[in-house]
């Protein structure tokens, strides 16, 4: 590839799209809308949100300094990321609060570009992420949900046409918004009968000595705030 060829793509990939019809935005979020409530399509769809769950686990404890040593995905949406490093401290803290905080934030940040009419940069962006986080997955199923989500992001990004560019990425913001929303509950639910007694939020409990449920209350006050602001910023309110 020369050096003409570089800069078009750069040009292609950093460029500004036009923002889709009013329209074409509320029946993103309701596509999106309908894959996160009814729980058969929920079931399925949730391993997206477990991607980015586990994700964000991984990229924090990396920006912390702490040695990622790999990320697994199970088919019944759960996941678990390792990392090695100090067993208290913030970095340990910060790590292990971004896994229910990291869809919403990336359906933040994802809004943010679209506003921008960076439609395309997005979808490279979330490649790019996918493909560092295929290198520390430690599992066949896990793999193949990545390469899978990855392809997916890498054909719409190069083969098709603005217009469908536009609509997929919408809805994966939509959906990355809407759908942080609901593991908290999920979470809040389950704790509530007793289980996931290792969660998330006990594991922020016993390294800071505050109680679970203030974790729980920082998901929910996460995923509802970046829910309200991304929607408005993606509906132009």
């Amino acid at each position: 590839m020369n050096s003409t060829e570089l800069g078009d793509l750069w040009d292609r990939v950093t460029g500004t799209q036009p923002a889709p019809e009013q329209w074409l935005v509320v029946v993103t979020a309701t596509l999106a809308l309908i894959a996160v409530v009814p729980n058969p399509l929920w079931r399925l769809a949730r391993n997206t949100i477990t991607i980015a769950h586990e994700g964000g686990h991984g990229l924090v404890a990396l920006l912390t300094g702490r040695q990622l040593s790999g990320i697994r995905l199970h088919s019944d949406t759960s996941g678990l990321t390792v990392s090695r490093g100090k067993p208290t401290g913030i970095g340990m803290i910060l790590t292990a609060a971004a896994g229910y905080t990291a869809p919403s934030l990336l359906g933040l940040g994802g809004a943010w570009l679209l506003t921008n009419g960076r439609i395309t940069l997005l979808l490279w962006v979330a490649t790019a992420l996918l493909a560092v986080m295929l290198v520390m997955i430690r599992n066949v199923y896990g793999a193949l949900t990545v390469i899978l989500t990855g392809t997916t992001f890498l054909l719409v990004s190069w083969l098709a046409s603005s217009d469908v560019q536009s609509a997929f990425a919408y809805v994966v913001v939509w959906f990355l918004l809407l759908g942080g929303v609901r593991p908290p509950f999920e979470l809040q639910s389950k704790r509530r009968y007793g289980g996931a007694p290792d969660s998330d939020a006990d594991q922020l409990a016993r390294l800071t000595h505050a109680p679970a449920v203030l974790w729980l209350f920082l998901f929910h006050a996460v995923s509802l705030c970046s829910l309200i602001g991304g929607g408005r910023w993606l509906l132009g309110w």
